[in-house]
């Protein structure tokens, strides 16, 4: 049985400890960074969404983006969403081993760590490329994927 987005968000919200991957389904550089993060998540912590999906769409909602806001990295940990940089190296962060390190950068200033995000955001399609479609979990990693 398939629940409706809405309820799958409301019945994770009270997992304060759900770490959820939100991302750009036809970006090269980010389905290859979701792969990245299913390689290295040993202890299969984080849950994936696209933000073009059904699920993306209700947290781009529920925390007033804009339904187009495709070009940042989020993670959702309980209630709280974090973006661009913030998001990325907190989720280094509950990566652990020696990922986890790269988390010092935190202490770099969010305009100096987003400036050089939005250039390769802003970039992406066009040094990485782009896919006409989401890319598809396989069968085994279909569980991980919220929609």
């Amino acid at each position: 049985m398939h629940l409706p987005s809405c309820l799958v968000y409301l019945c994770l919200m009270k997992n304060d400890t759900q770490k959820i991957v939100l991302f750009d389904g036809v970006c090269n550089l980010c389905s290859s960074s979701v792969q990245f993060i299913l390689n290295r998540d040993h202890k299969k912590q984080f849950l994936f969404g696209s933000l073009q999906g059904n699920y993306g769409q209700t947290i781009l909602s529920n925390h007033q983006l804009p339904k187009d806001a495709f070009n940042s990295f989020m993670l959702l940990e309980g209630e709280k969403l974090y973006t661009k940089s913030t998001g990325a190296l907190r989720m280094l962060k509950h990566l652990g081993g020696l990922w986890q390190l790269l988390y010092i950068l935190i202490i770099v200033p969010p305009f100096i760590r987003n400036g050089i995000y939005n250039l390769i955001a802003n970039n992406r399609y066009k040094w990485f490329g782009k896919k006409n479609e989401c890319w598809l979990p396989t069968p085994a990693l279909k569980e991980r994927f919220l929609d």
